[in-house]
């Protein structure tokens, strides 16, 4: 896979890529016109999409509270995190623990740019530009190793990312799991989750809408059994494998997932 310095420093406005659609569906403004405009494409099929996005923040925060408050954990190393927005992983997590590390990892070098202007003043976080997949490069990264004490519980995030990468042998969700589990001390959580749709008509249309879009930076739209399969061997936490609107609602009239066309799918998993 390919190290921080052979990734792209380069911003293409005219391609879209998943972390500044994202950004768009959370209302914020670190976009661009090929972005918004593969959005609007994206809606005339899976228009609730922009809920999705929504309701998946909600389940990372929530998640992150839930690790931070009631399971001790101190750091998180958070892939894929996208673009900075309001109340991100080390937010939630410090106003638990003011010491806690959070490490965020991401491949868009707009991601990185962001990044590190907003958490230049914060010593206990930091943004490294890596592939997802490169697990030698992100656990040995000197920022890394500076935060993040192996020796300990770690969170490791995959929140909606796993369906930007294709199925492999080498370099699949599966695989890339199982080189991180490998590095983890018992007690550490893996918080995974990712698109599915029971629909194969609609997991083939957005696969094929979003490979074509980012220019194939996109894996697929999965099932429910798929994501079930990366969490063989480990305590799932209550509620289990759930849409993630209904993981630990905040309340119960807190926002939940209405149409059913594609869901976010996935729940936390506690390493033996």
């Amino acid at each position: 896979m390919s190290t921080e310095e052979q990734l792209s420093t380069t911003i293409d406005a005219s391609v879209p890529t998943a972390a500044r659609m994202y950004d768009h569906y959370l209302g914020g403004k670190d976009n661009y016109a090929a972005d918004r405009a593969a959005c609007a494409e994206l809606d005339k099929v899976v228009p609730s999409t922009r809920a999705l996005a929504l309701n998946n923040r909600r389940f990372l925060q929530r998640v992150v509270k839930t690790l931070a408050a009631e399971h001790g954990i101190r750091q998180f190393l958070d892939h894929g995190s996208g673009l900075p927005t309001q109340d991100n992983v080390h937010q939630v997590a410090q106003r638990v623990d003011p010491t806690a590390h959070v490490v965020y990892v991401d491949n868009d070098p707009m991601v990185l740019v962001h990044g590190r202007a907003l958490l230049e003043q914060d010593e206990r976080t930091t943004v490294i530009h890596a592939d997802l997949r490169d697990t030698r490069a992100i656990f040995e990264h000197a920022e890394t190793r500076r935060l993040i004490d192996f020796s300990q519980p770690v969170a490791v995030l995959f929140n909606s990312v796993f369906h930007c990468i294709p199925d492999s042998g080498t370099d699949g969700p599966l695989a890339v799991i199982r080189r991180v589990t490998e590095r983890l001390v018992p007690g550490s959580m893996m918080v995974m989750c990712q698109l599915v749709s029971d629909d194969p008509e609609v997991r083939r249309f957005v696969t094929d809408f979003m490979d074509q879009a980012t220019q194939g930076h996109w894996g697929r739209v999965r099932e429910e059994k798929d994501v079930a399969e990366w969490f063989e061997g480990m305590d799932i936490l209550e509620p289990g494998l759930v849409e993630v609107s209904t993981w630990r609602p905040d309340n119960e009239v807190a926002p939940r997932q209405l149409t059913q066309e594609w869901i976010e799918f996935g729940g936390v998993g506690r390493l033996r």
